[in-house]
């Protein structure tokens, strides 16, 4: 049975991260069959209204330049949709996250493609995956009033139907990665 994990580091910083070596760890103690790999450190784009204005149009019927604006979206919607589980790693950043994994959030969540709106409201896609988040956080305790960032990425995979969703800290992801 093959078992893909989609890896994202959200750490702009490639040596001495902590949410990079703990996030690493969990992915290597899941054993995955497959490991595909984005790392956020270098930079998505953020939506513009080119971007906006494609993902109100059927595919078929886009512009070379509307097709062009959603390139990247395409593809991160490919690898979510590819994983079984996702490892995010990220440092907690004036008690949220990173401006990137925003981005990379903003770029998967998509109308009809990610999430769907009903007669009974939004209803989420992406269905029977998990996601285990580290946070780097340092010092602030992860869940306490000052996080931000665990609220946030809790209710936005929710919103785009990923419901199994863990997070922890360093301490908890070492453990984690002993454990599995």
């Amino acid at each position: 049975m093959t078992h893909t994990v989609l890896h994202i580091d959200a750490s702009p910083r490639s040596v001495d991260s902590v949410s990079r070596v703990h996030s690493s760890a969990i992915v290597q103690s899941l054993a995955p069959s497959d490991v595909l790999r984005r790392d956020l450190a270098t930079p998505l784009p953020f939506l513009d209204e080119t971007w906006v204005t494609a993902t109100f149009v059927a595919p078929e019927q886009r512009t070379a330049t509307q097709a062009k604006a959603l390139e990247t979206s395409d593809a991160l919607v490919r690898e979510v949709q590819a994983a079984d589980t996702i490892v995010i790693g990220t440092p907690l950043y004036n008690f949220s996250l990173p401006a990137v994994l925003k981005a990379w959030i903003d770029q998967i969540a998509r109308a009809g493609v990610t999430f769907a709106y009903t007669e009974n409201g939004p209803k989420g896609l992406l269905t029977d995956k998990k996601v285990i988040i580290v946070i780097a956080s340092g010092g602030v305790p992860i869940g306490s009033e000052a996080d931000f960032a665990s609220p946030y990425l809790t209710f936005a995979l929710g919103f785009l139907g990923i419901t199994d969703v863990t997070i922890l800290d360093a301490e908890a992801a070492a453990s984690f990665a002993q454990a599995a």
